[in-house]
């Protein structure tokens, strides 16, 4: 096996017990965020990285206290650290004020849409922080921004390793999405649906290339999804059932497509926005058989909270269970391609119910396309 290339993310000098270096913003805009990060996220770290002031970032959108996006800075040192925080509220404060959003979520449905997902997701006593007198989640005011403490989820990821190396995996994935926002029409649903169903076949297919384990796996993620939100009508089964023979055609024949040119290693036969995906799921994958080799991922016995902040408030979740190292490539594979590919699909804008929906109509393809062949068909 080649030598693994570190990721161009260096690691703090500090103790593990030290503050992250990372800068976090939460930019509160109840608006599609294509224009916050098109004119303002992306500008932002352009400069940055080109001046020599970033050494990392990337962004995910949010929904808890009001939908928002996180921003994650990381400068390229201590003496950056201050010039990247005043380039980042000076941007941030410049677009909310110049393109605000002008929908207020206190007002409108979706106001119950989050509520519900809050119910859902903080049933127990950690909820207390982000709730209100009513028993309701507070909302923050739209057209906001606040710092905050990013502390990763070691737990999800696989420890300080996996920390890091989904950190370079969230920079490479962040750029992406910018870059399909900036030359794709993703604000048409058929778009969006296409553009994510492709992302996900090109990294399912790197990280589990067997057809069997690879539909077991599409299956399995669709079904993670369903239990989630049960009776909640987030995520479906009968009208996944009536709309899939609408987009199971064509999505056949890609599948196929994409799948030979992963499996042959051969990504320029591939779309330019696929290639490029292509050939990082590839360096990732080798990258993550390279640490579970050498037996430097460790996860939790136990299956804890898939959200996004169970490590916000929790700076001790690397403490907080019996961690297990991973010796088996098999099993850390699907382990961290789930967090991965629901990251991408987030970035994208894409809703669960959707995410699920397109794990259910892959798996079905790989499963029929499969029984085509041994059929002779």
């Amino acid at each position: 096996m080649p030598e693994l290339t570190e990721p161009a993310v260096p690691r703090p000098a500090a103790g593990d017990d030290d503050p992250t270096p990372w800068l976090a913003f939460h930019i509160f805009y109840a608006a599609h965020p294509q224009p916050l990060l098109l004119h303002c996220v992306r500008p932002l770290v352009d400069r940055l990285t080109e001046e020599g002031l970033l050494s990392g970032h990337f962004f995910i959108n949010y929904w808890l206290e009001g939908p928002h996006v996180r921003l994650r800075l990381r400068p390229s040192g201590l003496h950056a650290e201050t010039e990247v925080r005043r380039r980042a509220e000076e941007a941030i404060s410049a677009f909310l004020t110049g393109r605000p959003a002008l929908y207020e979520v206190d007002s409108g449905f979706l106001k119950d849409f989050y509520n519900a997902l809050f119910d859902i997701e903080f049933p127990n006593q950690d909820r207390a922080a982000y709730m209100g007198p009513d028993g309701r989640m507070n909302l923050r005011p739209n057209n906001s921004y606040s710092h905050e403490v990013y502390a990763p989820e070691y737990a999800k990821y696989g420890g300080v390793a996996g920390v890091d190396l989904a950190e370079w995996h969230f920079r490479h994935s962040s750029d992406l999405v910018l870059e399909a926002y900036r030359s794709m029409n993703l604000h048409l649903r058929t778009v969006l649906l296409g553009t994510s169903a492709q992302l996900m076949m090109v990294m399912a297919s790197c990280f589990i290339p067997d057809e069997q384990r690879l539909a077991d796996y599409l299956d399995s993620y669709y079904a993670f999804w369903h239990r989630l939100f049960p009776g909640t009508g987030f995520v479906g089964s009968t009208e996944y059932e009536r709309s899939y023979e609408r987009m199971a055609p064509s999505l056949r024949a890609r599948f196929a497509h994409i799948r030979k040119a992963v499996a042959n290693g051969d990504p320029d036969r591939l779309p330019a926005l696929l290639r490029r995906w292509a050939e990082h799921c590839a360096e990732l994958r080798r990258r993550v058989a390279y640490l579970t080799d050498g037996g430097m991922l460790a996860f939790p016995a136990w299956d804890g909270p898939a959200r996004e902040d169970s490590g916000q408030r929790r700076a001790e979740d690397r403490d907080a269970a019996p961690l297990v190292t991973a010796t088996r490539l098999q099993a850390v594979l699907p382990r961290l391609l789930s967090p991965y590919m629901h990251m991408t699909n987030n970035r994208l804008h894409v809703t669960i119910k959707d995410e699920a929906y397109l794990a259910f109509v892959l798996g079905r393809v790989l499963r029929e396309s499969a029984g085509g062949r041994r059929d002779g068909s």
